[in-house]
């Protein structure tokens, strides 16, 4: 298995900022690995809303998550304040790959604290089935 470091671009299609809340903190008493991705939920919704999309209207189609995996490279806790940076990539036919680099903003220093990488396919809800990915939101998702 490759390490997610080895994809990450020099330049990110969006970021935004998360708090850590009391309720990402797990009885490690930091930011469990099931967070990563709450925080990678969130930032693939304002990504989506920023190229005119959601999840459920992705031009004719939808989207569904079928996989993740994701490194830890330092830890989270409380207060921390985080920068997600989401760029899609590793297009196919039926979806794509969208890699999200999460860092600690400390001492207005960005530390990296994980990736996550999910893959998204095209499907349509109604139908149950995998569909194309349109090609306007080809165009518009791997500027």
């Amino acid at each position: 298995m490759h390490a997610l470091k080895q994809l990450l671009p020099t330049s990110f299609q969006f970021t935004c900022k998360l708090p850590v809340r009391i309720t990402d903190i797990n009885y490690g008493g930091h930011v469990g690995n099931d967070r990563l991705l709450v925080y990678a939920h969130e930032a693939r919704i304002q990504y989506l809303q920023e190229m005119g999309y959601t999840e459920m209207e992705l031009d004719t189609t939808s989207l569904m998550l079928t996989k993740a995996s994701l490194e830890i490279r330092s830890e989270l806790f409380f207060g921390d304040q985080l920068s997600v940076a989401v760029q899609a990539m590793h297009f196919t036919s039926k979806g794509f790959d969208l890699l999200y680099k999460i860092e600690k903003i400390t001492s207005g220093k960005p530390v990296l604290a994980a990736i996550v990488l999910t893959t998204m396919i095209c499907f349509d809800y109604k139908n149950k089935k995998v569909t194309s990915l349109p090609e306007t939101a080809l165009q518009r998702l791997s500027r």
